[in-house]
């Protein structure tokens, strides 16, 4: 399983800067990742609404800090 999502714009004054974004999913183990994917966002629903969050979320409203179960310190350390 896998796939592709590609984006295209433009920005600047007369629209002369075109810029394409190109996400690529490529899956060993659909059940695996599908798996993966719910667990993280049941940490995040569950660390949200510790913080007092509520109400209904798409993936959009959730910041990936929520989504990894390390800590905001050991992303910086690691990604920074």
């Amino acid at each position: 399983h896998g796939g592709s999502v590609i984006r295209t714009g433009v920005t600047g004054m007369d629209r002369e800067h075109k810029h394409v974004v190109e996400y690529s999913l490529k899956l060993d183990s659909n059940p695996e990742f599908t798996g993966a994917v719910i667990a993280a966002y049941a940490r995040a629903a569950y660390r949200m609404n510790q913080e007092g969050q509520k109400g209904c979320k798409t993936v959009f409203d959730v910041a990936p800090a929520y989504l990894s179960a390390l800590d905001g310190a050991e992303l910086r350390k690691k990604f920074l």
